[in-house]
């Protein structure tokens, strides 16, 4: 089957007032879909058109030169959104509990430093692209990755992810990404993060 734009798993004013409610209906029913649809356009009549996006991020070099960037790009955006989506909530913020903060302190040596890294991560990606906690196979990793470039690709697992493409905060934040990173974690839906680093692991 053909990717799908997944449902929107709240309201859009359900993140407000961290995240305003134009900017996630635009975000979602427009830049999400767009990624779909090409994603779509891109595979269409290649042996892939039915693959799970995960497997397609895995496999980008074994397609056609013309259908690698593409793929790459929409394919990725489809994947970084609907991981975004889940990994934020109303009733999110605060700070991870359990396993996993168990292994952000053995490895960040606590959770203000985690934050810290993944913020810097954002806001030093120049341009647009994302900021990212993975599991890398062995354990926990920051890093940041440009346009819509998956860690799937590399073979991570991501966690947690914050776009920083302007169209993720540009109506309320305008040129003040810094801010937006800062308020995001407001919005950070810890149990959802918990349960794929959980799955990551087994």
């Amino acid at each position: 089957m053909p990717f799908q734009l997944p449902d929107l798993p709240y309201a859009y004013d359900a993140l407000e007032p961290h995240i305003d409610a134009e900017t996630m209906r635009i975000h979602h029913d427009l830049h999400h879909k767009a990624y779909v649809d090409n994603a779509n356009a891109a595979l269409e009549g290649t042996e892939h058109a039915d693959s799970s996006v995960e497997h397609v991020l895995t496999i980008l070099d074994t397609l056609p030169a013309d259908k690698q960037g593409p793929v790459r790009n929409n394919a990725g955006g489809h994947a970084n959104h609907s991981l975004f989506w889940e990994i934020m909530g109303p009733d999110g913020g605060g700070e991870p509990s359990g396993d996993l903060a168990r292994a952000i302190d053995d490895t960040f040596e606590g959770f203000d430093k985690l934050k810290a890294a993944v913020i810097e991560g954002g806001v030093k990606r120049f341009g647009s692209g994302w900021s990212w906690l993975v599991w890398d196979g062995t354990g926990l990793s920051v890093y940041s990755t440009a346009n819509q470039d998956s860690p799937i690709s590399q073979g991570h697992v991501p966690l947690l992810g914050i776009d920083v493409w302007e169209h993720a905060y540009y109506l309320k934040y305008q040129n003040k990404r810094p801010a937006y990173l800062e308020a995001w974690w407001n919005v950070v839906n810890w149990d959802e993060v918990a349960r794929r680093y959980a799955d990551a692991r087994s």
